[in-house]
């Protein structure tokens, strides 16, 4: 039997423990599960990419059955050449799902066979973002318990370069 990889793509800016939930819960659906950093070049993070990269090796360290990767250009050919023909996305309310819906069929129109399969976000995470994340240690505000101590770290670290 094939392996059974899944991609689950996402800016990551930065990871966040309902990131962290989704990729743990995607793995009890596949064999490996690759945490694909959508590098958008219309859109500057707050981190820079090689720290996301950093992070999310950090945030799955234990276990060897995720790969974290970035990729540029459409998803649906980054699956093709990755031997995919699974999306992972979190939901975390109905408006995401709409956005989402469409966002899946257009996917499976660039790439026949490719499906989305929608988890939803865990009642401890349903209320969390990267951006509302970023927003709050921004401004200063405590995001631990949102993320791990790595990531409150890095963002503190980036704050203070930013206020220079």
């Amino acid at each position: 039997m094939a392996e059974r990889i899944a991609i689950y793509p996402g800016s990551f800016d930065p990871v966040t423990y309902g990131h962290v939930d989704i990729t743990r819960r995607a793995l009890m659906m596949f064999d490996r599960v690759i945490v694909a950093i959508a590098e958008n070049i219309h859109k500057k993070g707050l981190l820079p990419v090689p720290e996301r990269i950093r992070l999310l090796r950090s945030a799955f360290r234990e276990d060897k059955r995720v790969e974290v990767d970035r990729f540029r250009g459409l998803l649906a050919a980054y699956c093709r050449r990755r031997g995919s023909r699974i999306v992972i996305r979190g939901l975390r309310a109905v408006a995401d799902f709409e956005f989402e819906y469409q966002l899946a069929h257009m996917n499976r129109r660039l790439l026949s066979g490719l499906d989305t399969v929608f988890l939803m976000t865990g009642h401890e995470h349903f209320y969390t973002s990267s951006h509302l994340v970023k927003e709050v240690a921004m401004l200063g505000g405590d995001v631990s318990g949102l993320v791990s101590e790595v990531v409150v770290e890095a963002l503190r670290r980036r704050r203070r370069k930013v206020a220079r």
